[in-house]
């Protein structure tokens, strides 16, 4: 299956990371996007430089190597006379004494047209236990191989050698649970079985691999509860887009050295553990899309480090947001709360993230004024607060209207307006539904003068409008909250 034409980007950036996580263990020959044809045709049967003529695999390992490559469908391999003496893409060896070389790394799947890895008969292709005769493998990749004949992830797996380090098997098509045995894995840095079709529960004998410092079953069905990991290496984890249940181990917080967790679109309940709050170096925190209840905990305000908090659609009803949360989040790029029935005021200290890109505060129920410090996100290329029940003005100016376009969205908040005077006309599409200030104004105007003066207390003014005598449209009392509060801005 071809990959779209920004795929090659992605698998230099997917190589890097594995490579990056498994301290060089991992790695791949991608060719020069720039050389021609025939140049890469060399590339793949000419020698190595400075390869002895003497050197040559290991006999067993030979024959292994030709085994796996014929029970993916890539039989013309029993042709190479010996796999490590061409640069063979997908096949890397390293030398040992006697001048014999040992095969330590096999990759399949077609990635894109600039990565060579010998690709699979989707429909025939199978994973040989011939791999437990390289005892010197360090890691497997295999992409897209087994999509037309499902078959579930080889328990044989669990018996690789002491060596081995990374196991990738991304988007094969997999079935059925993970198998326990892969817990035997006890060097393994890498386990990556992302958008498979694993079901059942993660298996409890992951938590052995404690040397793990990529951990991605995402995109996959697997359910039961997240397990009470603990690793002290973890970089990366990544158990998204499945079915798990249960609440958000408060162990995670001994996984001092995690970058990314991504815990999002899943069944999850329950508060969310302040232990969060004590991961130092953590980047991404993903937990949307759940069914976590609050309050949001102040602990997270300590992730110096944090870029991205993202912890939309998990309806946190009643809640509110921490008093200076944000006072030790300078770092924040990405913040979405969406969906999460937020009350008060929106925080006036958001509009100090000095770095924020994307702001989503958008389905809530946030009360009161767009802070006018908002104006100070000069870097935001997107901000949603529509559907909340903010009035006042809103506060932006020409600019950042303009740069903002349609990734601002006000809309459903009936007390916002906007000076179309001081602030021209750029962003009337994305304003759709919000009142030009001047229109409302010129309405409270009328309004006051059918009614004999300045209204009465609000009790007065409910009962004249539900009664009819004041002559004018009724309101909404946060509708005529949002008109007072805009007048008084005005006139002031």
């Amino acid at each position: 299956m071809a990959l779209p034409a920004a795929a090659p980007t992605m698998v230099v950036v997917l190589v890097a990371v594995l490579a990056a996580v498994c301290l060089g263990e991992f790695t791949v020959v991608v060719p020069d996007s720039s050389s021609s044809s025939s140049s890469a045709a060399a590339l793949v049967n000419a020698p190595q430089t400075g390869l002895s003529d003497r050197a040559r695999t290991d006999p067993a390992e030979q024959r292994a190597v030709q085994e796996v490559m014929a029970a993916t469908g890539n039989g013309w391999a029993s042709g190479i006379a010996d796999v490590c003496r061409g640069r063979w893409h997908g096949i890397e060896c390293v030398p040992d004494r006697g001048e014999v070389y040992h095969v330590v790394s096999l990759s399949f799947g077609a990635l894109s047209d600039d990565t060579a890895f010998p690709a699979c008969d989707a429909a025939r292709a199978t994973l040989s236990q011939a791999v437990l005769a390289l005892p010197h493998l360090r890691s497997l990749f295999f992409y897209r191989c087994f999509t037309a004949n499902p078959q579930p992830v080889p328990a044989f797996l669990g018996r690789l050698g002491p060596a081995f380090r990374s196991l990738v098997l991304r988007e094969n098509g997999h079935v059925g649970a993970i198998p326990p045995e892969l817990g035997n894995l006890t060097a393994l840095r890498v386990l990556d079985l992302h958008g498979n079709h694993l079901t059942s529960a993660i298996p409890a004998t992951i938590q052995s691999l404690e040397h793990l410092q990529l951990l991605d079953l995402s995109y996959n069905q697997l359910a039961g509860e997240v397990p009470h990991f603990k690793f002290q290496h973890l970089s990366i984890l990544d158990l998204s887009h499945n079915a798990l249940q249960g609440r958000v181990p408060a162990t995670l917080g001994q996984c001092r050295s995690l970058l990314k967790m991504d815990l999002s679109q899943n069944r999850l309940a329950g508060t969310i553990p302040d232990a969060l709050g004590d991961l130092p170096d953590l980047i991404l925190l993903d937990l949307s899309q759940n069914s976590l209840s609050g309050p949001i905990p102040a602990a997270l305000g300590r992730l110096s480090s944090l870029r991205s908090l993202i912890l939309g659609d998990n309806r946190m009803q009643f809640s509110t947001v921490p008093d200076g949360f944000f006072a030790g989040l300078k770092a924040l790029t990405t913040l979405v709360l969406s969906g999460m029935g937020l009350e008060g005021s929106v925080p006036e200290s958001i509009g100090e993230l000095d770095h924020l890109r994307v702001l989503r505060l958008d389905n809530n129920e946030f009360t009161g004024v767009i802070p006018a410090s908002f104006r100070r996100l000069e870097r935001a290329s997107e901000l949603r607060v529509d559907g909340n029940r903010l009035v006042g003005p809103i506060p932006f100016g020409k600019e950042m209207m303009w740069r903002l376009g349609k990734k601002l969205r006000v809309g459903g908040n009936e007390g916002l307006c906007y000076d179309a005077k001081q602030q021209g006309l750029e962003g009337v599409v994305a304003l759709a539904g919000v009142s030009d200030c001047d229109s409302v104004r010129s309405r409270t105007t009328q309004h006051l003068a059918n009614t004999g003066g300045w209204p009465a207390p609000v009790a007065n003014v409910t009962a004249s409008a539900a009664s009819g005598r004041t002559g004018a449209c009724v309101w909404s009392w946060h509708v005529f909250v949002g008109v007072l509060v805009s007048m008084q801005l005005v006139w002031l």
